[in-house]
């Protein structure tokens, strides 16, 4: 509906809208309005649509108002205003009149708007002297208003200012660059008489939030402001009574609360009883109170919002007794599990390691399912299929991401020997897959995600790299799935000399499947020599390179499918003589074998790499104690894990892979100075991932020599010393050759001969995970990747965050360039220092952006750690500025430097941050084109984001 503006209305500041005309959406009664004076008025979203038409008015005269631009306009940003505002609140919050016009501001930048928006600044500015003038001319007291909180039961009791004060002086102790001060002011304006208890809570956490960007540490105010919200919603919760504690009670409060906790979570069905038989007296002693005050915002609102345990609406589960309970659950097994527990516990309240987002969120409980990665591979007949569906729905259920390989269903065309009829291919199954992914959503804590894997040669191909447009005929597209091409090397051998392609259905080349390396090469090879002797029913034939060209169009317009490298994954793979790698998973690090009767599963967590490094370098000795105990850890989740197929379990107990990666690589590399584009960070690459990769391998050799080997041992590259470091010589003399360094540092050949004779305990020890989750819990930079921008607000589940990169604010104070200005400008160049004069050119290349690194640094860097790694890698690719030239050199480097996988494509849009610099706003400053993603840090094409960053969909972390 049109709204029907009149310039006289406008003008006379009358609402805008009549009753009549008022749209549903302007109106919400529910909600209410700080007034500067503190008094309290119902919200009317009438009242913005006069601000933003006067803002019109203002810039393009009387005559605006009767534009139908104008009101198309006004209606449109009073609509993003009004949706904003009251998506935020609740019955037990008010929004303040500051916030509100900060949103009309926010929005009228967004919507391009900028003269209009600084006509709108202009005038709250003019506005804001005025009563500071008047303020100043007036020699009465400023009046103080008496505040009361107004509890349920409609009872007004005075606010409590001692404990208020309390609270935002314990928040901010010991941190620098934060003033108590500052945030008791910004509380205040927020509170008026008759504020909530729960409004009360939250006030000044948000005054916290919003001071986050002119300093980082202010991440960490707010989170311990809403540690006292927690503190007092968990414990009464337990305890069945109200009960508030500071900080400083918690060294007494926690060793009573623990107990408590574990006998509330059993009564209430969600802990497994089992826990109730430790010793809890002598873990809650080792609970590290202090460490609550290590959490930034974003890490501990993730956890309140989706990880801590919660009975009738009311959390019951504090920091520490979270990391207890995920340790106690990981210990169930051991012989002395208390040790066990406060062993594994001391390493997850470091957040030294992590554990990934499934043993976060079931690790003790009732229904234990730790695993975080699942592949499968689909049989060509009705049974198989919809058994390979049926699969995914159970393996999802309780959380874990989907790897699917359908490259042995038939193609389009095909007979069917049942009805004497033609397939349809396999494009009418992958909806049903689609779809199935949506429906099972593990409760609404995540949708269920899953990536469909497609081989080269497959005829379907085609309709394959179409699957995420959003033209064409909807019964073909899978919108919400992932989908991936499982490359052969013999498909790029043909790229690179131009040579013709053939695509074959699978029913009449059903070995091609199984196949790799040179014997994959000779059976293709006969099969093309029988379809040109027409000896085949179903085949086409096309230049190599025009189907590489849409494969790499397809990627940057959908951003799917992703490229990933069958060969590679299989040749050096250590578990060739017992199955095939068929398929990588949702994220593209995981490379275990699949069959009809085993779906391989991966357990995963990551090392925290900066926490293990310090100026002077790699602190090894560390490193080696994370890696003993994350090993052991992760070794244990096989045992323990709750397994919805049995197909899941024969696999697991089998061979027992586990992923052991990192994150933080970027924050490592700024502690060390060393820029991401650089030589010496190809080398850290190099190092850390040999430091890590040689004490995991130890580790799972300790385990042997403790448990017994993985009995699938016996054949394995591993039983005849062939470490990850050698299999590269495999892959060279199946390729004639490869461009991969080989270099080493320690002795390899010592662990070599311990592996031979000892055995292993794990089939697998190492992938690279996205810790999308789990590195926000941790408040580091996210896997192997390079920074996004150093200022952005991330917006998830949890709300919106400004993340702001602390250590360049570091620099830039050292150096007595940090200020309002830099702020700003950080804001307008989209988080990135490159284009400010008055930044340092050293902390422009230190503090580079990841689309300001040219991506081959990136595939250097992941060559160097793939020599290492015995799985892969989830390894994300940048461009500026893409083009078809530049594509087909970035993923012809890929190949050639042996990688396994590689991830998302992320290139930038035209529309970047929004060039705010408003104060105190906690609205997106970035939105993505896609409409399936809340928000993104950068900007890209529709289909580009990485869906990873979205905690409705499942990730492995």
């Amino acid at each position: 509906m049109s709204l029907s503006i009149s310039q006289d209305r406008a003008a006379s500041g009358a609402p805008i809208f009549t009753d009549a005309e008022r749209p549903e959406k302007a109106a919400a009664p529910a909600f209410h309005v700080i007034r500067r004076n503190g008094s309290v008025t119902p919200f009317d979203g009438s009242k913005i649509a006069v601000a933003v038409t006067k803002a019109f008015l203002a810039v393009e005269g009387s005559g605006a108002a009767a534009s139908r631009r104008v009101h198309e306009a006004v209606e449109e940003l009073t609509g993003d205003v009004v949706a904003t505002l009251t998506r935020r609140a609740d019955a037990d919050r008010a929004l303040h009149i500051e916030d509100i016009q900060d949103q009309v501001e926010l929005a009228l930048m967004r919507g391009g708007h900028q003269k209009v928006a600084r006509a709108y600044v202009l005038y709250r500015e003019a506005r804001a002297e005025e009563r500071r003038a008047k303020a100043a001319k007036s020699k009465a007291k400023p009046e103080t208003l008496t505040l009361n909180v107004r509890h349920a039961d409609g009872s007004l009791v005075p606010l409590d200012e001692r404990r208020l004060a309390l609270i935002i002086a314990e928040a901010c102790e010991g941190l620098e660059g934060v003033s108590a001060e500052t945030v008791a002011a910004e509380t205040r304006r927020n509170l008026y008489d008759g504020v909530s208890p729960t409004e009360l809570q939250q006030a000044p956490v948000m005054a916290a939030r919003t001071l986050v960007e002119t300093e980082p540490n202010y991440a960490y105010v707010s989170a311990r402001l809403l540690l006292d919200m927690l503190r007092t919603e968990g414990m009464s919760a337990v305890h069945g009574r109200a009960i508030s504690a500071t900080q400083a009670d918690m060294a007494e409060a926690y060793p009573d609360y623990f107990p408590a906790f574990i006998k509330a979570g059993v009564v209430a069905g969600l802990i497994d009883a089992e826990l109730e038989r430790f010793d809890l007296a002598r873990l809650a002693a080792a609970l590290k109170p202090e460490r609550d005050l290590d959490f930034q915002f974003l890490g501990l609102q993730t956890l309140y919002d989706r990880y801590f345990l919660h009975t009738k609406g009311k959390r019951i589960e504090l920091p520490q007794a979270f990391f207890m309970r995920v340790a106690m659950g990981l210990s169930l097994r051991e012989i002395d599990r208390e040790a066990r527990a406060i062993e594994f516990y001391g390493l997850l309240s470091s957040f030294d390691f992590m554990a990934s987002t499934p043993t976060l969120f079931n690790s003790g409980t009732t229904r234990p399912q730790l695993s975080s990665c699942f592949l499968t591979t689909i049989a060509d007949d009705l049974d198989g299929i919809f058994k390979g569906v049926k699969d995914n729905a159970l393996l999802a259920k309780y959380s874990g991401g989907l790897g699917n390989d359908w490259s042995r269903v038939r193609g389009l065309g095909a007979h069917i020997k049942g009805t004497n009829g033609e397939s349809q291919g396999v494009v009418p199954f992958l909806k049903v897959a689609n779809d199935t992914a949506i429906a099972v959503n593990q409760g609404g804590k995540r949708k269920g995600a899953v990536c469909a894997y497609l081989e080269t040669w497959h005829v379907d191909i085609e309709e394959f790299l179409d699957l995420r447009k959003n033209t064409g005929d909807d019964r073909r597209r899978t919108h919400d799935m992932n989908t991936a091409n499982w490359v052969p090397d013999l498909f790029l051998e043909r790229v690179e000399v131009d040579g013709q392609w053939t695509l074959f259905s699978p029913d009449e080349t059903p070995d091609l499947h199984d196949l790799y390396g040179p014997a994959f090469k000779a059976a293709y090879e006969a099969y093309e020599a029988k379809a040109a002797r027409g000896e085949l029913k179903v085949y086409k034939t096309m230049r190599a390179l025009d189907l590489w060209r849409r494969m790499l169009t397809m990627l940057f317009e959908t951003g799917h499918p992703w490229i990933t490298f069958k060969d590679p994954c299989n040749i050096r793979s250590p578990q060739g003589h017992v199955g095939v790698v068929h398929s990588s998973n949702l994220c593209t690090e995981i490379t275990l074998n699949t069959s009809d009767d085993e779906v391989a599963v991966c357990n995963l967590g990551s090392v925290n790499l900066v926490a293990h490094v310090t100026p002077d370098g790699l602190d090894v000795a560390k490193l080696a104690r994370t890696v003993a105990t994350a090993m052991r850890m992760l070794d244990n989740v096989v045992d323990i894990n709750f397994y919805t197929i049995p197909e899941a379990r024969r696999s697991n107990l089998r061979h027992r892979p586990v992923g052991l990666g990192i994150m933080g690589f970027q924050d490592a590399l700024q502690t060390l100075r060393i820029p991401y584009a650089s030589e010496g960070a190809v080398t850290f690459a190099d190092e850390s991932m040999e430091a890590l990769s040689f004490h995991a391998i130890s580790a799972s050799v300790d385990l042997a020599a403790e448990r017994g080997r993985y009995p699938s041992f016996e054949g394995s590259l591993w039983s005849k010393g062939i470490l990850p470091i050698d299999s590269i010589e495999l892959l060279a003399d199946a390729r004639g050759g490869l461009e991969m360094n080989r270099s080493a540092t320690l002795d390899w050949e010592g662990l070599r001969e311990r592996v031979k004779t000892i055995g292993m305990r794990n089939s697998n020890c190492m992938a690279i995970a996205p810790t999308a989750t789990i590195s926000n819990i941790c408040g580091v930079s996210q896997s192997i990747e390079p920074a996004y921008q150093n200022l952005f607000v991330k917006s998830n589940m949890s709300g919106d965050f400004t993340v702001v990169n602390a250590r360049l604010v570091h620099d830039l104070k050292a150096r007595g360039l940090w200020d309002e200005v830099m702020v700003s400008d950080l804001k307008y160049f989209d988080g990135s220092l490159s284009a400010i004069d008055r930044a340092p050119d050293d902390l422009k290349a230190l503090y580079a952006t990841a689309f300001e690194i040219d991506a081959s640094w990136l595939i250097e860097a992941a060559s160097r750690r793939q020599k290492w790694i015995d799985q892969a890698q989830s390894l994300n690719l940048y461009i500026a500025s893409p083009s078809g030239k530049a594509l087909d050199a970035l993923y012809r480097l890929a190949w050639r430097r042996g990688l396994k996988t590689t991830y998302y494509l992320r290139s930038r849009s035209a529309t970047h941050v929004e060039k705010s610099t408003l104060k105190g706003v906690d609205g997106r400053l970035n939105a993505v084109t896609s409409s399936s993603v809340a928000a993104q840090p950068i900007m890209v094409p529709e289909g580009t984001v990485c869906s990873m960053d979205d905690p409705t969909c499942e990730a492995c972390q």
